[in-house]
């Protein structure tokens, strides 16, 4: 990964956990600039050896790759500070979420190499899952560049349209929040069968760890088949699924998704 000077605009959760994970794989801190209005933030990166800025057309002025990580409210009023600095070199990666490539193209007319990313918040703990989406005048170097930048943090995906980045909100950008649902439902239904709050928790997170792991280590082994590996005719796991087969769950959490999706679109319009 070539070491190119990135101009981070915004340093909460998501900028931060792709910093400290670029620094944790070898990336120079001198060729980090972050820039935030919170003086505590900067100062976390101050002390990993970062240059910080409260001025965002500074940070941007400098970099070669500037990385937007604001919330879409305020996208608008960013991207004027950023008016006057020239993107058309420049790669401008963007992980605000609902803002799409024409959105930015508008705002920010001089960006013609532009990335959209869907991160999620396992990145925080270097598990994240992105999906990307670039216009084919994007280089491939360019493009080479950004993947590299989100794997410090876990995995990466690009897809063909960006009509399927809401598809992939709601796959991964979203869906940690689903399945922290479900680990907190069995956990109170242990809770409630008598165990002790550490054994529930410790049953739960292991168990989703383990069945993860399985399916990261049989990759030409359908989902389907994992499941009905556990489950023996009769047995208990197959009560189990038994009600959620009752309660439609299969087809409550398409439902999820597709309300999902739908948020997304709608937010799309919205900023």
């Amino acid at each position: 990964m070539q070491h190119k000077l990135i101009g981070f605009i915004g340093g909460g959760n998501m900028a931060k956990a792709i910093i400290f994970g670029l620094l944790k794989k070898g990336y120079p801190a001198n060729r980090i600039i972050v820039s935030d209005p919170d003086r505590e933030k900067l100062a976390i990166y101050a002390e990993q050896g970062i240059e910080i800025t409260e001025n965002n057309k500074k940070a941007a002025e400098c970099a070669e790759v500037v990385l937007l990580a604001v919330k879409p409210q305020i996208i608008a009023t960013v991207c004027e500070q950023l008016s006057a600095v020239d993107f058309s070199n420049k790669l401008l990666i963007s992980i605000v979420a609902a803002i799409s490539v024409d959105r930015f193209s508008f705002l920010l007319p001089t960006a013609k190499n532009i990335v959209r990313v869907m991160p999620n918040t396992p990145a925080l703990v270097s598990s994240g899952m992105a999906g990307l989406f670039a216009k084919a005048n994007v280089t491939v170097e360019m493009k080479n560049f950004a993947q590299d930048l989100l794997n410090s943090v876990g995995e990466s995906c690009w897809v063909d349209d960006e009509e399927k980045m809401h598809a992939v909100t709601a796959g991964s950008g979203s869906s940690p929040a689903y399945f922290f649902l479900l680990m907190e439902s069995m956990q109170k239904a242990l809770l409630d069968m008598g165990l002790d709050f550490e054994t529930a928790r410790l049953l739960v997170q292991q168990s989703a760890l383990g069945a993860a792991k399985m399916v990261i280590e049989n990759p030409r082994t359908e989902i389907s088949l994992l499941r009905q590996n556990v489950t023996s005719k009769g047995g208990t796991t197959a009560a189990a699924l038994e009600v959620f087969d009752q309660a439609q769950l299969s087809e409550t959490i398409k439902q999820a998704m597709s309300a999902c999706v739908a948020r997304s679109q709608q937010m799309e319009k919205l900023f």
